[in-house]
């Protein structure tokens, strides 16, 4: 039976191991630079912005969520953006996944909250799948933009000209 809860700090071990394990999965196994203290304050530091839920069974931890709030302009309120959502392969399809994603929505109904939006990998017809047996849709009307690495530095270090 999947049990639900909130990340303590005892998880951040094994919050990272997942999260390696989810680098590997998505194809990205030498991407991960967060160390377990970055993890620990980011979610437990004296003002956190990062949250984190765990699913386990009497196996252990099976999987994770990890998201914080973003906010809509146009609704006024809070959002929750959901980071990372992984359950270990061996545990797909025993409901962990499921309970993670009706845990936040929960918790954005009782506070009000807007959405709760992710954003999935195009290849990974598994979870898009899966996301849609729920009721979620993909925003195709819209395309994800980032600024990161070299282009962030540059971009972020110029000092832009002066305007008359």
């Amino acid at each position: 039976m999947t049990s639900i809860r909130r990340a303590r700090e005892s998880d951040v071990p094994v919050i990272l191991e997942l999260i390696r394990e989810l680098a590997v999965y998505e194809k990205e196994p030498d991407a991960v630079k967060t160390t377990e203290e970055q993890l620990k304050q980011a979610l437990f530091g004296g003002n956190p912005s990062v949250f984190a839920h765990i699913a386990e069974d009497d196996g252990g931890v099976q999987g994770f969520a990890l998201w914080f709030r973003n906010f809509s302009t146009w609704e006024g309120v809070h959002g929750i953006y959901l980071e990372d959502l992984y359950v270990r392969p061996e545990s797909r399809g025993a409901g962990h996944g499921k309970a993670l994603l009706r845990t936040l929505a929960q918790h954005a109904v009782e506070n009000g909250y807007a959405r709760v939006e992710w954003a999935v990998l195009n290849w990974n017809e598994p979870s898009i799948n899966f996301y849609r047996s729920l009721g979620a849709l993909p925003q195709e009307e819209w395309s994800t933009f980032r600024l990161a690495g070299p282009a962030l530095r540059e971009f972020g270090s110029t000092v832009p000209a002066r305007t008359a």
